[in-house]
């Protein structure tokens, strides 16, 4: 029986999800799980270029992989024949892998896993199983949506968020350099959580978002940055819609990226572990070192764009 009567808790806000349809998680490392579980893959290629978290994730639930490279412009390079308890799992870095050759990829190798942690607006493909992750879009604590057409064959706990809020209120309403801590505190613990129902507070957080506002002052601060800097910019992009950040590749991004700090503008490197695994010469490397992820979401305005490209030119009128 329900409680009545006592204090107002936090009132059910507009139940508007982006992705009401597919199946929501707790993180997008449960999400793969989920896949892993429910199409009893044994396998799975993983590219190089990616979190450790992954890597983790698969050894700690005994399943085998082997690594595969990229191109330049972030397609995997890989042409081995896949067995039925096998499967391709792709990294939509950037948002920069359009339909049409996501779908070749599922023509040519049929069992494909496509990661769209940087691609939240870029809608599922029929047929091949896709997982999003919130938290690299918005401020929630956790959550993950997943588009697959089977069902695990196991009975799921719902998530409870309340204890993992305290980093982003923090920062609503104070500075994010005084909540780090409580930030990386959140990650040890989703690293540790089984696969759950995403939490009635995140959905509730994430009902309420205003997408369209969200999508738009994404474009226009991508927009911004890509008129300003991609002759500067080693990477020939494709235009993303709703853009996780716009990926700035130079000479000296590691030592660009510490100076930047300075001016209080935080880039993170896209992944650390990266730069442990592969060899100095390889363009994972590069790309780990030397790809800075320029923050352009919908957070910042137009003012914020300018000011990160004035601090940038002055590195690029120095070379």
């Amino acid at each position: 029986m329900s409680e009545i009567g006592g204090y107002f808790g936090l009132d059910d806000l507009i139940s508007n999800e982006y992705y009401k349809d597919l199946i929501s998680l707790n993180s997008g490392r449960n999400a793969l799980l989920y896949i892993l579980k429910s199409r009893n893959i044994n396998k799975l290629y993983i590219p190089y270029y990616t979190c450790d978290s992954i890597i983790n994730m698969l050894k700690m639930n005994g399943y085998d992989y082997e690594m595969y490279n990229i191109d330049s412009k972030f397609v995997p390079v890989f042409n081995k024949k896949l067995e039925k308890d096998e499967y391709l799992y792709v990294i939509n870095y950037y948002g920069q892998l359009t339909d049409m050759l996501i779908t070749n990829l599922k023509e040519q190798f049929k069992n494909v896993i496509m990661d769209y942690t940087h691609a939240f607006f870029q809608r599922p493909i029929q047929g091949i199983d896709t997982l999003y992750t919130c938290r690299k879009f918005f401020g929630v604590p956790d959550g993950a949506y997943l588009a697959i057409n089977i069902n695990i064959k196991e009975d799921l706990e719902t998530d409870i968020s309340k204890d993992r809020m305290i980093h982003i209120l923090g920062r609503y309403e104070g500075l994010a350099s005084e909540h780090y801590d409580d930030f990386h505190n959140n990650e040890k613990v989703l690293i540790t959580e089984p696969i759950k129902y995403m939490s009635k507070l995140t959905h509730n957080i994430l009902g309420a978002i205003d997408y369209e506002k969200a999508r738009q002052k994404r474009n226009e601060n991508y927009s911004y940055l890509d008129s300003k800097l991609s002759k500067y910019n080693k990477l020939k992009l494709n235009v993303p819609d709703g853009a996780f950040a716009y990926p700035f590749y130079i000479n000296d991004g590691a030592k660009i990226r510490k100076e930047l700090a300075k001016k209080k503008i935080y880039i993170p490197t896209l992944w650390t572990n990266v730069l442990h695994a592969v060899p100095e010469d390889s363009l994972e490397y590069n790309y780990a070192s030397n790809i800075l992820p320029l923050p352009c979401d919908q957070r910042y305005r137009i003012e914020d764009m300018k000011y990160i490209f004035e601090e940038l030119y002055k590195f690029e009128r120095k070379n």
